[in-house]
């Protein structure tokens, strides 16, 4: 079992580039969250979807993963139409909005500048993301969305990128019993260019959700 707590201090040190954002960002907003943000669900999740890491004006802002962006909103309009969720969804922490059966975390825990974290800063977090994997017994299955997530997840359980190439609604066995179905992120930029529809997003998740249940 991980010694490291499944949610990283507000203050975390451990990133140098990384802190010197997260200062500048509570300099220039000093009302924001600015910190890493914790992980939103319910810990008794039987399925874990890890995004990439907080938007600047998104979770850093608010504190709640996916809270108060554009990829917030199909994430969330999709975790409720497949009654992952209950509540109406505003982009606010404060809005009751609550998951069932699911939990989102990050790989990257605070945000990083152009939303580009660098290996050795993925690499650095992972532990958190280890930890909160091991701090849900009861999940079955993992929804990364983006290869860095991917990557992280199957890091995290002890194995290579390379045993299990990245692709949009790729399935990996993982140790334990469980399973990871990846899905290209749902950005702005994915679902712009069409590289990413509601429906792609859906059917994943819907398949996520299966495996998780089922």
């Amino acid at each position: 079992m991980s010694k490291v707590p499944p949610e990283a201090p507000k203050d975390c040190p451990l990133c140098p580039r990384l802190v010197a954002y997260r200062e500048q960002n509570r300099r220039a907003e000093p009302t924001w969250f600015n910190g890493p943000a914790p992980s939103f669900g319910d810990p008794r999740a039987r399925l874990l979807i890890v995004g990439l890491a907080p938007g600047r004006t998104g979770a850093n802002r608010t504190g709640r993963p996916f809270t108060g962006d554009y990829a917030g909103d199909l994430l969330y309009g999709t975790l409720k139409k497949l009654g992952l969720a209950e509540g109406e969804y505003r982009a606010d922490p404060k809005d009751g909005f609550m998951l069932k059966g699911a939990m989102i975390a990050n790989a990257v825990r605070c945000a990083p500048p152009e939303n580009k974290p660098t290996p050795a800063e993925i690499s650095t977090c992972r532990p958190f993301l280890q930890a909160r994997i091991e701090a849900l017994p009861e999940v079955r299955a993992l929804m990364a969305l983006g290869s860095i997530a991917h990557e992280s997840i199957l890091r995290a359980h002890g194995m290579k990128p390379t045993e299990a190439k990245f692709g949009h609604g790729a399935e990996v066995a993982l140790p334990g019993g469980r399973v990871l179905v990846s899905s290209y992120h749902c950005s702005r930029y994915n679902t712009q260019t069409r590289r990413l529809t509601a429906e792609m997003f859906e059917t994943v998740m819907a398949r996520a959700k299966a495996l998780a249940f089922g």
